[in-house]
């Protein structure tokens, strides 16, 4: 990690924290959970490195940036009103966008909020999704997926955060950063993650290291899970809160970049969205939808340089 600089930056009511290296033009880079800056130590080498200046923060809720208490505190509105804030601060008028998971999200969000800023927009792992006008998020993915799909485990306030307790912070960090099984992720209500000594066993990939763990893991103890899983508390408020946006396409050059694998992509219906011009309507300036095979969905660590090969040859053309 050396030369990357650390700040503290107090944004948008907040303090953030907020990791960069390099000069020229920024690509800032958003993180998803359960993740922090840290996930891009590869893109941030690697682009400093190509002369520009990366920049991750940690978004609010997570790591060394500040964890408001309330649920409302974790909008869209809220979180986007930061990254704009963030990029004021770099004293620049546009970025490069690249985010994952859900960062992903919040992404989409500032494309649809602020697109002036945005020079071009590469999400990993998680497509565009339009406000459905009717229904709310946890009403479709309760009614689609069951009460034991994984946003709907996350709802209820201080459930998670006990259970995620009994196995502790590394332990299912691990489970969550190492698990391939396609489709949508399912927590049973006994055990969610499962037994605590088949954990133990799974051996680290490759690309994923002890030391990575317990960086994630010293984060994660101090600070808990609370702020992280407040986003998928806000999912509701986040639906009402946008109607006004209903229908608003995208307007913004975008790459996806997905794994074979990942629990989005195999997620059913969003092969059929990405690929079969329902996501091309939404996001007319799409330029590509990259599938890397046999990858997972932590896809800007497993498959680091390949991801990076496709970001740098994409924003390179603006």
């Amino acid at each position: 990690m050396e030369g990357i600089v650390h700040k503290i930056v107090n944004l948008n009511g907040i303090n953030m924290h907020v990791a960069e290296k390099g000069k020229g033009p920024v690509v800032l880079f958003l993180h998803g959970f359960p993740e922090l800056w840290y996930t891009w130590r590869h893109q941030i080498l690697a682009f400093a490195a190509l002369g520009y200046r990366a920049v991750a923060p940690d978004l609010r809720g997570f790591g060394d940036t500040d964890a408001p208490s309330s649920i409302t505190s974790y909008t869209c509105l809220h979180v986007v009103g930061d990254i704009v804030a963030l990029i004021g601060s770099l004293g620049v008028n546009q970025v490069f966008l690249v985010a994952h998971d859900w960062g992903a999200m919040v992404g989409w969000y500032l494309c649809l909020f602020r697109p002036d800023l945005i020079k071009a927009f590469v999400s990993l792992a998680v497509p565009f999704r339009p406000r459905h006008p009717t229904l709310k998020p946890t009403e479709g993915m309760l009614a689609f997926f069951g009460d034991e799909y994984y946003m709907c485990r996350f709802q209820e306030p201080g459930k998670m955060e006990s259970e995620i307790a009994e196995y502790g912070a590394a332990s299912v960090i691990k489970k969550i950063l190492t698990g391939r099984k396609p489709g949508p992720p399912i927590l049973p209500k006994q055990n969610p993650f499962g037994n605590l000594r088949d954990i133990d066993n799974i051996k680290l990939p490759t690309w994923f290291s002890e030391e990575d763990l317990k960086y994630y893991a010293s984060k994660y103890n101090h600070n808990g899970f609370g702020g992280g899983l407040n986003y998928y508390r806000a999912l509701d408020l986040n639906w009402e809160l946008t109607a006004a946006w209903t229908g608003v396409q995208i307007k913004i050059p975008v790459k996806l970049i997905v794994g074979d694998l990942d629990m989005v992509y195999t997620t059913p219906g969003m092969k059929e969205y990405v690929h079969g011009g329902g996501f091309k309507n939404d996001v007319p300036l799409l330029k590509e939808c990259v599938v890397i095979q046999g990858a997972g969905h932590f896809i800007n660590q497993e498959r680091a340089e390949e991801v990076n090969d496709h970001i740098h040859d994409f924003i390179k053309e603006f």
